[in-house]
């Protein structure tokens, strides 16, 4: 699940209760709150939503150095 903060950027957050804290154990990620581990599938939709908000900083000229 991905949230956005007020500046626009993604957060992830666990598909089962909503938490925003990951805990990242031997190569995977757990939701903190419930234990439920993170999908691949919503880190790669993480990643993306990232790409995305890069592409949008560099287009409109306020990419981060």
């Amino acid at each position: 699940m991905i949230f956005y903060n007020p500046t626009g950027a993604p957060e992830l957050a666990c598909d089962h209760c909503g938490c925003r804290w990951v805990d990242r154990l031997k190569g995977k990620a757990y939701c903190y709150e419930c234990g439920e581990e993170i999908t691949a599938e919503s880190i790669a939709e993480f990643q993306r939503a990232l790409l995305e908000l890069a592409k949008k900083n560099d287009q409109a000229g306020g990419g981060t150095t």
